[in-house]
């Protein structure tokens, strides 16, 4: 819908604040270039407000523009995302005698928070980002919707509180100080992006999906309260068929209500079941699909062309070459804020670039896998249970002991086996392990131990089974650091808004009854919302494993041209920084040659050698 920041300053007048706040917003002008609207206060003896909103017109085309005030003026609204439900609350707002001057959904946080506070969350359905400002007690609130699909960034630098969707506005403010987080650094290596609350840079941070804050003057940090979390209580009496008419009803309900706009809407439409499905239930009239001319492992645009043809719909594929991927690579980087090592990134890129050609607003496949049990990742737990009836001390040492021979097939299974789950899963991606990056670290600086990161979340589903507690973990970690950060930072870079319908508190709350038993049956993943598929498609794409627009990374770390790119990076000023130059050379040289495929971790340290350079070189 569109982006905003701003900034509570206690100094006053200090500098020209109009020119400040409208250079931050000059920033994030990608995510809103159908206007821009601005707000600055300079009370008498007061803190200095300020706030710039760049929009992107999809609810009430006239009207609906921001900053956005209440009834008396005292209150002022900025806000990213859509209220799917606003209809409703709209009603039982003037219901309860409060005045709208638009249709927007933005008015409905308005007054909202003035009724209910922060109840009002208990209602809502959507996806959202805002701050609202209390002129008569200079405190700002604001909140991050359920699953974090929406980002909110913000940071406190010498007494001023500053805000935004994008991490690039607030470096435009004269308080901002720009210093890397290393520590980010170091815990990047593991997960492959930026995992918690903190970013890559010093006194920045991102708000937690759930989450509402309040911050005034003279706080040392923003006060924060969580409002909702994803909740897994199987039910073990219903059966499958059961889950199976659920699932369809309560997914045709939430993508009509994601549909909800004064525009067209379109889908993405990749070759896994995901996606199809939102496609196949949703009636728009136009997909779009992305492919690399590797081999059909690295491309579903006959899949995406001949599932379009079925509904029927009109198919928009795009066929990303070499060139455009490693010549748009660093404009990537600079989109996301933070590094991110997800090469999948970068075909979001491309899709959410063909899609603005033609509309606003697509739906999308993201959060399935999470809610429903579709990595095949969580099959280990019950693959091959004649090994865990070993003892786990003997497991332990035959792990260790298979950890130092040379890599070969069905290694990899002792090594695994030989840890706790809360040890050997962190999250879809494990790139280097603890000991790995504090030996390519020039100056490793003390982040906790990937383990450590995710084991609060391991604390809060404990009493659950093991494909649970991973499940928790990657709607925790790897789907708010990973997949909703690339899905809004690709669509907004290029004006457009994505929506997931699968991530919506309806869903959640179906998904999360259904029994392990019923996730993983049928010997595949998220069994029963495949069954719901195949009511809506061909067997050939209800039941197609995950590819999800995938990128020949491995494929171009063996081609010299591509190789002497990571080697000239290997070699930089920066690199030498920040790492042991001498580690990365080995790690390209046992890739090249057969020694053990390093393609994701050449491609981690490859990433933030672009992002350093983007950001500050």
């Amino acid at each position: 819908m569109c982006g905003f920041t701003g900034y509570l300053d206690p100094r006053g007048l200090a500098y020209d604040h109009s020119a400040a706040v409208k250079a931050m917003a000059d920033q994030i002008r990608h995510r809103g270039p159908d206007d821009e609207e601005y707000c600055v206060e300079l009370p008498d003896g007061g803190p200095a407000y300020a706030v710039g909103f760049r929009r992107l017109s999809i609810i009430d085309l006239e009207g609906g523009r921001q900053p956005m005030t209440n009834e008396d003026g005292n209150l002022v609204l900025t806000f990213n995302g859509e209220i799917y439900n606003y209809r409703p609350l709209r009603d039982e707002l003037i219901a309860a005698g409060h005045a709208f001057t638009t249709q927007s959904d933005s008015e409905c946080l308005l007054h909202g928070y003035e009724e209910w506070g922060t109840a009002m969350f208990d209602k809502l359905r959507g996806m959202f980002a805002f701050a609202i400002y209390d002129k008569t007690t200079h405190e700002l609130f604001g909140a991050r919707d359920f699953f974090g699909i929406k980002p909110f960034y913000y940071a406190l630098m010498d007494g001023v509180f500053l805000f935004g969707s994008e991490i690039k506005a607030l470096l435009e403010h004269p308080a901002f100080e720009k210093v890397l987080n290393e520590r980010a650094l170091e815990s990047y290596l593991s997960f492959q992006y930026s995992p918690g609350p903190e970013t890559f840079f010093e006194n920045t941070f991102k708000l937690t999906p759930g989450h509402w804050f309040r911050w005034r003057p003279g706080m040392d940090r923003p006060e924060t309260g969580r409002y909702w979390s994803p909740e897994f209580r199987p039910a073990e009496g219903p059966s499958l068929q059961y889950w199976v008419d659920a699932i369809e009803r309560v997914m045709d309900d939430s993508v009509e209500a994601h549909k909800i706009a004064d525009v067209e809407v379109g889908s993405f439409l990749s070759s896994g079941v995901d996606s199809s499905y939102i496609a196949c239930s949703a009636h728009v009239d136009k997909t779009f699909t992305v492919g690399f001319d590797n081999g059909p492992h690295y491309n579903e645009t006959d899949y995406a062309r001949e599932l379009s043809a079925l509904i029927p719909v009109k198919n928009y594929p795009k066929m990303i070459s070499a060139d455009e991927f490693w010549e748009a690579f660093p404009k990537v980087q600079w989109h996301m804020d933070e590094p991110l090592a997800d090469a999948s990134a970068v075909a979001l890129y491309f899709v959410s670039q063909e899609a603005a050609k033609q509309l606003k607003v697509v739906l999308s496949g993201e959060g399935a896998d999470e809610i429903f049990g579709g990595y095949t990742i969580y099959r280990e737990p019950g693959d091959a249970n004649w090994y865990n009836k070993v003892p786990f001390p003997i497991r332990h040492v035959v792990g260790r002991l298979a950890g130092k021979l040379p890599a070969k097939r069905g290694l990899n299974f002792l090594v695994r086996r030989g840890q706790r789950l809360q040890e050997r899963f962190i999250g879809n991606a494990y790139i280097f392990s603890a000991a790995e990056r504090r030996a390519l670290l020039q100056r490793p600086a003390g982040a906790p131990d990937p383990a450590a990161v995710v084991r609060p979340w391991y604390e809060e589903v404990k009493d659950q089974d093991a494909v649970t507690q991973m499940q928790y973990v990657d709607l925790n970690a790897w789907m708010v650091g990973d997949i909703l950060l690339k899905s809004d930072k690709m669509s907004m870079a290029h004006s457009l808004e994505l929506r997931p319908p699968f991530l919506d508190k309806e869903v959640m709350a179906l998904a999360g009854r259904i029994p392990a038993r019923h996730r993983l049956a049928g010997g595949t993943t998220k069994y029963p919302l495949r069954l719901a598929a195949a009511r809506r498609m061909p067997e050939k794409w209800s039941t197609k494993k995950k590819l999800g627009f995938p990128v020949p990374i491995r494929l171009w770390l063996k081609e010299e041209r591509w190789v002497g790119v990571i080697r000239e990076a290997f070699r930089s000023e920066a690199a030498a920084a920040f790492f042991h130059t001498e580690v990365l050379e080995k790690l390209l040289a046992d890739h090249l040659s057969d020694k053990a495929d390093n393609s994701r971790k050449l491609w981690t340290v490859y990433t933030f050698l672009v992002w350093y350079g983007v950001f500050f070189s």
